[in-house]
Formats: structure tokens, sequence, C-alpha cells
């Protein structure tokens, strides 16, 4: 019983974190706390698994990688106003997941980073679409456990555009750094490349941009966020 309220009180937490709104730490906000440079390779990737890549091209703006095939655990689709609030419920099912609440029992390491895909809608008030996706380690890639209400996701190979982005992740900043990722990869081969894909109904039309989250909510500084532009290329 104990550490079942442990594990309920962690996980709550954890949580109220994710927003960046908590209070903490008075009237100062979690972005006054975690400004600075943020690097091109995510610390905690240094800690726990990641999926690997291969740096194709990097500028000051973005990075182009090209991703292997990989599996993940998704969430199905929610519908909601919030990132932040879809990231909440998405999350709490994946953290489940992992604690053993799948077909198999079993216990699974975290990884980074948490992906939520974002097919936002077409007005300021409507509800989006939002799917949290957790990377499965490469142990369990052979087969990874089922689980109610989640589902597996083979990503085939894949380019990514890259923008990074420090602190706390909000509803006000996500759409501002995907347009300006988008705005810098205009007139580029990559950025043909994205609008083709898209054309085509290959990777990555299916969602405006991901967000990538690789922190802990309880990693105060030095944290790390990306915005990805899926896409494939003509070989």
């Amino acid at each position: 019983m104990e550490a079942a309220l442990m594990r309920i009180f962690k996980l709550s937490f954890l949580l109220s974190l994710f927003s960046g709104d908590s209070d903490v730490f008075g009237s100062r906000t979690l972005s006054d706390l975690v400004s600075g440079p943020v690097g091109k390779f995510p610390p905690s990737c240094n800690r726990i698994e990641c999926p690997s890549y291969d740096l194709v091209n990097s500028t000051n703006s973005y990075e182009i990688r090209r991703y292997n095939t990989s599996m993940w655990i998704s969430t199905e689709p929610m519908k909601e106003t919030s990132l932040v609030k879809a990231t909440r419920t998405g999350f709490s099912q994946l953290f489940d997941y992992i604690q053993g609440n799948n077909d198999y029992h079993q216990k699974i390491e975290m990884t980074a980073p948490v992906i939520v895909q974002v097919s936002p809608s077409n007005g300021p008030l409507c509800e989006s679409n939002f799917t949290l996706s957790f990377y499965v380690p490469k142990q369990n890639q052979p087969n990874p456990a089922p689980a109610k209400n989640l589902h597996v996701q083979r990503w085939d190979e894949r380019y990514v555009a890259v923008k990074q982005f420090g602190g706390y992740v909000s509803d006000n900043s996500v759409g501002e750094e995907a347009a300006e990722l988008q705005a810098s990869l205009n007139g580029t081969v990559w950025g043909k490349a994205i609008a083709k894909s898209r054309e085509t109904g290959g990777v990555g039309s299916t969602s405006a941009y991901m967000v990538a989250q690789y922190n802990s909510p309880f990693e105060f500084f030095g944290r790390v966020n990306e915005i990805w532009l899926p896409f494939q290329m003509d070989k």
C-alpha cells in the first residue's frame, strides 16, 4: 500500500510539472530557471537510451537527421485544445505501460524522447489531435509488449528536420517554434522534400509537426526540446 501511494504521489507531481506552470519556485516560473544555451546532443541521452541517428546536415537554425527503422508504443489520438493537457493524459498511460501495465507484465526501461504528434485544428479554439509515443528500448524492439489502449508503431527509415529549444514546453511556444523551423527550411532542398512527402501521403503527412521532450519534469536546468518535421527523400 505504501509503495502504491508513493507511486501515485510521484506520478501526480511529475504530471503537475509537465505544464511548466508549477509554483514550486514562488513567483519565478520554471521557464525563468531553465534559460541558457541548448546543446546539439541532448544531455539525457548520455544517461538513458535514445534512438540513434545520422547527422546529415546542420546549420544555425536546424539539423537534418536520418533515423533508422524503429518501434514505438503510441497512445490513441486524443482530441484536446491543449498540447500540455494531452501530454499529461498520454504520459500517464505510457508511464503505466513501462511500470508493467502491459500484456507481458514487463517493466520497461525509460527512454527519450517522448514524442507528441500534433495535427492542429483549423481554428484557434477547436480541438486538435495529439498522439504520444514512447521509443521502445533496443532489447524490446523485436517483440514490444502490447497493451490496452496503446498500439505498436513501426517507424520506417525517415529524415527529420529538427529545431531545438529550451525550457518547459507550453501551448504558446510550440506553434511559434514549428513556424520558425518551417520558415528556415523554405527554399531549401529539405523544405521541398517535406512538401513533397506531405503531398504524396508519405512520412510526415499525418501530422503538422512533432514535439520531442527529452527531460524528466524534475530536471529544471539544461532542458532540451525539439520540433520535428519528418519526411522522405527520393533515393
